[in-house]
C-alpha cells in the first residue's frame, strides 16, 4: 500500500524546483518528521511553500468528474475507486493544506484528474522516499 501525500505548492516554489525535485522532498520530509517543539517553525516553513487547498470545490470536481463512473464511490470525505480490471484500490482523502492518497497501484486514476484540477501539485510518497511533480508524471504516463 502506498500513502501519497500531495501538495499544492507555490507558483515560485514549482519554478525554483522544477528540475530538483529532491530537494523539495527532502524540505517537506523534514517538516513531517518534526519534533513537537519545533512545530511552529515547521508551521511557517510550510506555509511558506503551498497554497491551501479549497476542499470543498476540489471535492466537488472530484465527485462530478467520476460519479458516473462504476468503479467509483464517496463516503463522507474519502473518494474511493476500485477498479478491479486494473487492480486499482485507491481512497483519497481532501484536506486544507494537503491530498491524501491511499493506493494499492503506483499510479492511481485520481492522479490525471487532480493534475488537470491544478498543474502545481507535488506528490510525495515518504516511506518509499518517492516524489515527482504530478504534471511531469502524468505527462509521461501519457506518451
Amino acid at each position: 500500500m502506498r500513502v501519497y501525500f500531495i501538495f499544492d505548492i507555490k507558483d515560485e516554489f514549482v519554478n525554483l524546483y522544477n528540475g530538483n525535485e529532491r530537494a523539495l522532498f527532502n524540505i517537506l520530509r523534514q517538516i513531517y518528521l518534526m519534533n513537537n517543539y519545533e512545530v511552529e517553525y515547521g508551521y511557517n516553513l510550510f506555509n511558506q511553500l503551498i497554497n491551501r487547498v479549497n476542499k470543498s470545490d476540489l471535492d466537488r470536481y472530484i465527485y462530478l468528474k467520476f460519479h458516473q463512473s462504476i468503479p467509483y464511490s464517496k463516503r463522507g470525505d474519502i473518494h474511493i475507486y476500485n477498479n478491479l480490471y486494473r487492480d486499482e484500490i485507491s481512497r483519497l482523502t481532501v484536506k486544507k493544506t494537503y491530498i491524501r492518497l491511499e493506493s494499492e497501484q503506483v499510479i492511481s486514476s485520481f492522479f490525471s484528474i487532480l493534475n488537470i484540477y491544478n498543474k502545481n501539485y507535488f506528490v510525495c510518497e515518504f516511506k518509499y522516499q518517492e516524489c515527482f511533480f504530478l504534471s511531469s508524471k502524468c505527462n509521461v504516463s501519457k506518451t
